[in-house]
C-alpha cells in the first residue's frame, strides 16, 4: 500500500475513534469534531513520523520527476536578442 494512503487512513481512523468517544460522552458535536481533528493531527504527528517521512520522500520524488515546461515565447525572445548582439 502506498505510504500516503496508509497515512491518510491512520489519521482518519484516529479522527473517527476520538470523535466517536467524545460523542458517546455527550460532548457538543461541533466541539467534539474540533477536538477530534486536533487529536488526529497531534497523535499522527507524534507517533507516525516514519510513515510521514515516507510520504514526504514520495512527494519529493514526484516533484523531481516533473518535466519543466519550456516557455517558447521567452526562448524566441532570447534568441532574437542574441542575434542582435
Amino acid at each position: 500500500m502506498r505510504p500516503w494512503i496508509k497515512y491518510s487512513l491512520i489519521r482518519l481512523a484516529i479522527f473517527v475513534v476520538v470523535l466517536a468517544v467524545l460523542l458517546v460522552l455527550n460532548l457538543n458535536p461541533f466541539l467534539a469534531t474540533v477536538v477530534a481533528a486536533i487529536a488526529g493531527f497531534v497523535l499522527s504527528y507524534i507517533f507516525f513520523r516514519k510513515i510521514r517521512d515516507q510520504v514526504a520522500a514520495e512527494l519529493a520524488a514526484r516533484g523531481a520527476k516533473a518535466v519543466p515546461v519550456r516557455n517558447v515565447d521567452t526562448d524566441a525572445e532570447d534568441e532574437a536578442l542574441d542575434r542582435l548582439e
